[in-house]
């Protein structure tokens, strides 16, 4: 079972096999990959740093404790109609991002996010309601 914060469920779906650090992306990949074979993976929905934010790179700045990312991780659960301490599978997740995200919502709840301007979560979010499930990452 994978532990992860509401902002990190919005970033695997935009996930391309770029992040903060080789550590980092190591990481991210083997979620991501692993989600995405095994949709039917337990997810536990928990409030601040989780099993990503623990490869963050020790370069400054530890925003995984910023107040604004705890906003963020509050309002995509609020959306989606999730709590922490939920234990959903990936494939659950991606139901209720199904029945209650859009991909221009990237643009509120994720509007400080500086990998916003990429597009590739709002994109992953199209092709979650297109039943595409994650994006193969090269």
């Amino acid at each position: 079972m994978y532990k992860l914060r509401g902002h990190h469920l919005f970033c695997l779906l935009g996930y391309r096999g770029m992040g903060y650090s080789e550590e980092y992306v190591k990481n991210m990949t083997l979620l991501h990959q692993t989600l995405r074979e095994n949709p039917k993976t337990l997810v536990e929905l928990v409030e601040g740093p989780d099993q990503l934010c623990a490869k963050f790179p020790n370069s400054g700045t530890y925003h995984c404790q910023d107040d604004n990312i705890y906003v963020r991780d509050a309002a995509i659960l609020e959306k989606m109609g999730l709590r922490i301490g939920q234990v959903l599978s990936w494939e659950e997740i991606e139901a209720c991002i199904c029945n209650s995200v859009v991909p221009s919502d990237i643009q509120i709840v994720c509007e400080t996010c500086s990998w916003r301007s990429y597009g590739v979560c709002e994109e992953g979010i199209r092709e979650i309601h297109e039943g595409k499930g994650l994006r193969k990452v090269q």
